[in-house]
């Protein structure tokens, strides 16, 4: 009957019994369900072999297993990573569209058959034979229950009338409250008489009182009669229970014993190996940081040593590396903890004293005497100042080094004028006080010798920056590699060590011994010494002298470092420098990219600053229009020493500075004003005194040509012997052909020959100077024509009349110059950029104009004659004598005329001449026989003026190379009708 109400029975003692049982046959690879340990772990059987099988579970009883998943349906369908339900996931549609699938198999779970019930079954035989027997004992299920159910409810019924507040968890009659509603005090009150009363009631109270302990008695004794069962099987299982604790203790025992005997034959030696092998490794780590620290000890005073001997830079990779080791190595070491501050501060003071050391040398380097032939000022410091600089990032050292260079730039200056001046007796510097009043105080000679002295003193000048600079730019690209090739052999060492982690396939054991793994005693074992050795090569002292500490040995007091240092110091060389190792450089390939570009564009601004310089310098002597008065030689004497000048610094520097040139430029515009101006000047005072005869041709003049004529264009030296036997001819002599001119065009000629040699000496003034002398020649044409055509020769020179002579000279002058005009072009051509060409425009334009010129002068000279012939034809009467007067005149005045351009003009233009006269002569003679109404008829009149013609063409032909004129005088006869 009670067994009915509770767990089922316990089992008697079996080799069967579930918890002892094994689970599986390890021969079938099958994974076995192991199920949640039971709370109240049934009996054990007292099998050994069960009892090692149980311990294991109480093992693994933490382990997880596929029965501690749960899911929470709500959950699943609230996804939280849904912004919002789509749709309500349940409706009355719900399920209707499902297709059958086929579930795949998992293949995590085993495939389950009916052999794996097998144990199962024997296991819950025996317990379905106990429950067989005890259904026999039991009574039948309806009379038990309705028997249970009168008594549960007749139960029911009298807890009912216990009150409830004994029924309440928290009951205590220490709580006031409580304690008067159990026991009211009224019950307990003998004033006024009531007493035999209130003792009925405390009575009556304590009879109540009893009642309901009966009643929880009666409860209670019903339920321990309903489980009095369990009670006495309790009992007589004590023993059984008893006698499996009893074996299992002796199985504990055994196993402890085995166990200890393991240890003790196969693990203790071996573990006792592994100790040693960790107290030997944490002594020679102990050995290693107590040298360490005994090295870093030392760094404070090697610091001192190094800064001694100015050796920044192994100063700061002591102090780096030093840094490094006290924040990875020694970190929380007490007697370290201010070392770090003070080596930060050590840091600051270095970088103050590069800095300070950096301006001294380039004070010293760019302010010794120029007459040292030593281009670099101990490179070796240099080096090592470049080195500590960059290491720093201290980038503004080129700003110092360019201030620097400005102010060296203006000293050379200061010091050439006073050596100048100083070296003039003439200059008085007590009363002249300033040194720029002082400099203008020298003529051009003395001037020019200061100047070519400064541009000498800049070459060498910048000769030494830039062998300076050079020495930088080859440490900041030496880094540059270094970095570069320090990055690749990183790459390829990633590389490696990737294809030997894909290759590598290690298998862990574990020891259960203070909580290591076999495998790294093992590796940390071997691997120590290595660690050791590189911790002492990378934390060494940095001077390579040995250390004052008792504990520490001289060479463990040496560093890489102090060879860094030696290398770096004894392989420099002028031509670059061997870099130390760049890891801890902190500037990247950009930074270090652009510092080279900086260093490049500092030599560019060294040229620029001289080059300023030397402008201020000219601007300062050109104040009182000094460099204006110069004449022509003095003028390209000076632009020949400034062009060298920008030469020789544009291949010093490699780039040319433009501030010079332009000053150069400037000054040469004014030059050509100038000089322009004074030869225009001196023309037109020429050709206002020019009296327009024929000139002699000095033999200077003559040889002037015929260097022109050999493609020569300059002006011939003087001779002095030479020149004053030969005599002057009459007429120049050009290729062959005379050319009669004046004065005033021979002077001109070596006017043209000046500007051709100015552009030559000058080739920046090349278009300026064509525009001028474009200029000069249209003035001599314009000037010669109103002075000769115009007539304006009367007035200016006082000549009495424009004679033919006059004429034919001026157009024979005008012709010379026309000749030269394509010489000109071609020189001046020669010197023009391909784009500048549009310029010889203005020489045909010249040549145009000459030419116009030259036939106006021959069209003056045709109607100087046919006015004559107009006049003298006139008066004409066909009469007696022949020839006639007017016909004797005619050829008077032809002959004159003849006489006076023949020698000036060429012969085949004196007989183009007279055919133009010729043919004027004809078509007034014309005009005036047919006012006459003379014909050809052969009559009287016809043969006198027949015989008048015929004297006219005789004459006319007997003159000096007209003989084979053809002057056709039949065309005076009109044609009859």
């Amino acid at each position: 009957m009670a067994s009915s109400h509770s767990s089922s029975p316990v089992p008697q003692g079996s080799s069967s019994d579930v918890f002892f049982k094994k689970e599986v046959d390890p021969t079938k690879h099958i994974r076995t369900v192991q199920s949640l340990p039971d709370v109240c772990p049934k009996e054990p059987t007292g099998d050994i072999n069960s009892l090692c099988v149980a311990l294991s579970l109480l093992t693994d009883q933490h382990r997880w297993t596929v029965y501690h998943s749960k899911v929470n349906l709500p959950a699943a369908l609230n996804d939280p990573r849904l912004a919002k339900r789509e749709s309500d996931f349940f409706t009355k549609t719900w399920g209707l569209d499902f297709v059958d699938t086929e579930v795949i198999p998992s293949f995590y779970l085993p495939q389950i058959n009916k052999e794996h019930f097998t144990v199962y079954q024997q296991e819950i035989s025996q317990r379905e034979k106990i429950h067989e027997r005890c259904k026999s004992v039991c009574p039948p299920k309806d009379t038990f229950d309705r028997t249970l159910l009168h008594t549960h409810d007749k139960s029911r019924t009298d807890l009912e009338q216990v009150p409830k507040i004994f029924m309440k968890p928290d009951f205590a009659l220490d709580d006031s409250l409580t304690f008067n509603s159990v026991l009211p005090w009224s019950h307990f009150n003998t004033a006024g008489g009531r007493g035999s009363r209130d003792a009925a009631s405390s009575k009556l109270l304590q009879e109540k009182l009893s009642h309901y302990l009966d009643i929880v008695e009666v409860n209670i004794a019903h339920q321990i009669s309903l489980r009095s069962e369990a009670f006495f099987h309790a009992m007589t299982s004590q023993h059984e229970l008893q006698d499996y604790l009893k074996k299992t203790s002796q199985a504990v025992k055994m196993l402890r014993d085995k166990i200890a005997q393991i240890d003790k034959v196969m693990c203790e030696g071996s573990l006792h190996v592994l100790r040693l092998a960790l107290t030997r490794n944490n002594c020679v780590k102990l050995y290693s940081k107590l040298k360490l620290m005994a090295t870093v000890h030392q760094t404070q005073p090697t610091v001192q040593v190094l800064l001694s001997t100015s050796d920044y830079v192994g100063a700061l990779d002591l102090i780096a590396t030093t840094q490094e080791v006290l924040q990875q190595e020694l970190q929380g070491i007490h007697s370290f903890r201010h070392l770090g501050s003070q080596l930060c501060e050590l840091e600051k003071l270095i970088d103050k004293m590069m800095i300070a050391e950096f301006s001294t040398y380039s004070h010293s380097d760019l302010n010794r005497p120029l007459d040292d032939d030593c281009q670099i000022l101990e490179e070796e410091r240099l080096v090592s100042l470049i080195f500590g600089l960059l290491k720093q990032r201290k980038l503004n050292f080129l700003e110092i080094y360019g201030e620097e260079m400005i102010i060296t730039a203006k000293n050379i200056i200061k010091q050439c004028v006073i050596n100048k001046v100083s070296q003039i007796e003439e200059i008085d510097t007590d009363i002249i006080m300033k040194l720029a009043d002082q400099m203008r105080m020298l003529n051009f000679p003395q001037w020019f010798d200061l100047l070519k002295d400064i541009f000498s003193k800049f070459k060498i000048f910048l000769q030494r920056v830039k062998a300076t600079l050079n020495i930088i730019h080859s440490v900041v690209l030496s880094v540059l590699d270094k970095n570069q090739r320090t990055r690749e052999l990183e790459e390829l060492s990633q590389q490696k060590n990737v294809a030997k982690d894909n290759s590598l396939d290690t298998e862990v054991a574990y020891l259960i011994h203070e909580g290591m793994f076999i495998s790294d005693a093992f590796a940390e074992g071997d691997l120590t010494p290595m660690a050791v050795d590189s911790t002492s090569q990378r934390n060494a002292s940095p001077n390579s002298e040995p250390c004052s500490s008792d504990s520490v040995s001289e060479p463990e007091c040496t560093t890489d470092s102090s060879s860094s240092k030696e290398q770096t110091s004894s392989s420099v060389t002028p031509g670059g420098a061997d870099l130390m190792g760049s890891e801890d450089m902190k500037l990247t390939d950009l930074e270090l990219g652009k510092l080279a570009n900086n260093i490049q564009e500092l030599l560019y601004n060294a040229s620029d600053i001289c080059h300023d310089r030397a402008v201020k310098f000219l601007t300062s002597r050109a104040k009182d229009g000094f460099l204006e008065k110069l004449n022509s030689t003095e003028f390209i004497t000076l632009s020949r020493l400034m062009e060298t000048f920008i030469s020789d610094t544009e291949q010093i520097c490699g780039r040319k500075s433009m501030s010079l040139l332009g000053a150069l430029q400037s000054q040469a515009n004014k030059f050509v004003n100038r000089f322009h101006e004074e030869r225009k000047t001196k023309l037109s005072l020429l050709l206002d005194n020019e009296r327009w005869k024929q000139a002699d041709v000095p033999a200077e003049f003559q040889d002037l040509v015929d260097s022109l004529s050999d493609g020569k264009i300059a002006l011939p030296e003087k001779k002095s012997g030479a020149a004053e036997e030969r005599k002057p001819a009459g007429v120049l002599l050009v290729e062959g052909q005379q050319y009669a001119v004046v004065g005033t065009v021979l002077l001109l000629i070596r006017i043209i020959l000046e500007y051709c040699q100015c552009v030559d000496n000058i080739p920046s003034v090349t278009t300026d100077m064509l525009t001028r002398l474009s200029d000069l020649l249209k003035y001599f044409n314009s000037r010669s024509c109103q002075l000769v055509l115009g007539a304006g020769a009367l007035q200016v020179v006082g000549l009495k009349t424009i004679t033919t002579k006059n004429l034919a000279l001026s157009s024979r002058c005008l012709q010379l110059i026309v000749h030269y005009i394509p010489v000109i072009r071609a020189h001046f051509e020669a010197h023009l950029q391909p784009k500048q060409y549009s310029m010889l425009r203005h020489f045909d334009h010249i040549t145009k104009d000459y030419h116009d010129h030259i036939a106006e002068i021959s069209a003056k000279l045709v109607a100087i004659m046919d006015s004559l012939f107009d006049k003298l034809l006139s008066k004409y009467e066909v009469k007696a004598p022949v020839p006639s007067t007017c016909f004797r005149n005619i050829c008077k005045q032809m002959a004159k005329m003849h006489e006076a351009i023949f020698d000036l003009l060429p012969e085949e233009q004196t007989q183009m001449l007279f055919l133009r006269i010729n043919a004027s002569y004809k078509l007034h003679l014309k005009k005036q026989l047919s006012h006459l109404n003379v014909i050809n008829d052969g009559g009287p009149l016809n043969g006198l003026v027949t015989a008048d013609v015929a004297f006219y063409t005789g004459n006319l032909q007997a003159l000096k190379g007209l003989k084979d004129l053809d002057l056709n005088m039949a065309e005076i006869w009109e044609q009859k009708r």
